[in-house]
Formats: structure tokens, C-alpha cells, sequence
């Protein structure tokens, strides 16, 4: 007497490899988009980080010149204004890494500029309190695209 075996089903049907790739598909469609904003937002801060120099700088020549709003100084009416000088760092042209120039102007306002490679901008202003204490306002073409 022999005794018949059924055969087992091995594997995944087409159906279910199918399902599997549109999930993954319809993941990949959501989470590349993120990725590529977080990317965005990681490279631009390096431009953010290039203000760094400047803006500390130009607070220690702040209060090492004595500087306050209620004697009617402003960081424009001393030589804290001028890049270059009293150890503000001089304006800096070329791309390095993903920042392509950084900029500290008193022409329009007391500003730190700086710009990456795709021409979003990141501005610090500055202003100076009663106390001498140096606030900073930021803007730029930055926030617009969530950068900042």
C-alpha cells in the first residue's frame, strides 16, 4: 500500500510580491521628499555657522568700545562698523564647502550677510540696546524655503 503525499505550496504568489512593492513604492514616495529637505536644510547650515565670526566679533567690539544706545553710539558711528577692522573679519568672496560669500555691512542697516552656493541668502541685523547688548533680527531669502 503506498501512501500518496500532497505537494506543499513554497513561496509568495505574484499577489503578495506585488502588494509588497507598492507598499514600498508608496513609503519611498513619502520619505524621499523629507530626505531631500533635511539634506537642504543640513547643507545650509554651514552658511548659517560662517556668521559666527562675524557676529561674535562684532559684539566684543561692542562692548570693548563701550557702545549703548542710551549715549548715542551705534555700532555704524564707530569702526565696529567696517569689516576689517577691530578684529571683524574682513568680507569674504568665494565659495568654500557650500557658503559662497559672507558679508558684514552698515550701509543699509548693520548687517551680516551670507550666501551659499545656490544664492539663498541668511541676514543677521544687528541693534544695540540701552545696556550695550547687541541683538540680532534674522531673515533672508532663507526663510522662505524653510532653511533658517
Amino acid at each position: 500500500m503506498r501512501v500518496q503525499q500532497k505537494a506543499q505550496q513554497q513561496g509568495f504568489t505574484l499577489i503578495e510580491l506585488m502588494i509588497v512593492v507598492a507598499i514600498v513604492a508608496i513609503l519611498a514616495g513619502v520619505g524621499l521628499p523629507a530626505y531631500q529637505n533635511y539634506t537642504k536644510r543640513a547643507e545650509f547650515s554651514e552658511v548659517i555657522a560662517a556668521t559666527g565670526p562675524i557676529k561674535t566679533a562684532v559684539e566684543l567690539c561692542a562692548q570693548l568700545e563701550g557702545l549703548n544706545a542710551s549715549n548715542g553710539f551705534s555700532i555704524a558711528a564707530d569702526d565696529c562698523g567696517e569689516a576689517g577692522k577691530k578684529g571683524i573679519p574682513a568680507n569674504s568672496t568665494g565659495t568654500v564647502g557650500k557658503v559662497q560669500s559672507t558679508a558684514w555691512s552698515v550701509v543699509s542697516g548693520a548687517t551680516i550677510t551670507a550666501t551659499d552656493t545656490d544664492s539663498v541668502s541668511y541676514t543677521l541685523t544687528a541693534t544695540l540696546d540701552s545696556g550695550g547688548r547687541v541683538t540680532w533680527a534674522q531673515g533672508g531669502t532663507c526663510d522662505t524655503k524653510g532653511f533658517c
